[in-house]
């Protein structure tokens, strides 16, 4: 199937097998599509090309995924560059450093054919929206009493205090905030924060909505717990 977009993905997995198969099912795709071996040269064609989408595993050779994905995500004109990991690593605990560090979302090997294209055409099209969309996308500051959010420069400050909060915690608490007064579940927090199709463990939002509310000290409270369905932000009471 031709994409009439011509997006181009990066694919940085050193097994050349693996390479090959996923190389092979893009191209299938109508994507236009590189291949790299170790994390080195990942990092060299990401500053002379331009990519719709950065396909990675986690252990390479010179430097590892996640050492890729942090330097992504440094502020400059690539951190918004969508990255999929695909990866045998499979515990919870890696898994969340991998989103909280900035990944999109995460496949781990073996995988099936179809549900990696899932996942790739998915993140595209959700890049694709982003751009069609940008005038009709939330505002760049939010503010909530003393709390305030600069989503362009991902920094979070309480009074004047800035709050350091992890990727998927200042994402949560924008899509709380946009959301104030009402009740998203858990399955919806984890399509929006965390990308389309991410599958995450039990509890992985309540461990977000925990670290988050204490790193908000006394507006930790915002945060409501709707026993049995999800979460909101509260209306503030005028006192606060």
């Amino acid at each position: 199937m031709t994409n009439q977009f011509s997006k181009r993905v990066l694919v940085v997995e050193d097994e050349q097998e693996i390479r090959q198969l996923i190389v092979l099912h893009l191209k299938r795709e109508g994507y236009v599509v590189d291949e790299v071996g170790d994390g080195e040269q990942a990092t060299q064609k990401i500053q002379t090309e331009k990519y719709d989408l950065v396909v990675v595993d986690w252990m390479l050779p010179s430097l590892s995924g996640l050492e890729i994905l942090r330097w992504l995500r440094k502020p400059g004109p690539l951190s918004k560059t969508p990255v999929l990991f695909v990866t045998a690593k499979t515990q919870p605990e890696q898994v969340a450093m991998a989103l909280d560090n900035g990944a999109d979302d995460y496949l781990t090997k073996p995988f099936d054919t179809l549900v990696l294209m899932a996942r790739v055409n998915a993140l595209l099209r959700r890049r694709q929206w982003l751009q069609e969309n940008s005038a009709a996308v939330a505002p760049a500051l939010i503010q909530l009493g003393d709390l305030n959010l600069n989503v362009d420069s991902h920094e979070a400050k309480l009074r004047e205090d800035k709050l350091d909060l992890t990727r998927s915690e200042f994402r949560l608490l924008q899509l709380l905030l946009e959301n104030q007064g009402k009740v998203l579940s858990r399955q919806a927090i984890v399509e929006q924060i965390q990308g389309e199709s991410v599958h995450v463990v039990g509890r992985t939002v309540d461990t977000h909505v925990f670290g988050l509310r204490k790193k908000l000290l006394d507006y930790g409270d915002i945060v409501e717990t709707i026993r049995g369905v999800g979460y909101r932000v509260r209306f503030l009471n005028p006192e606060l």
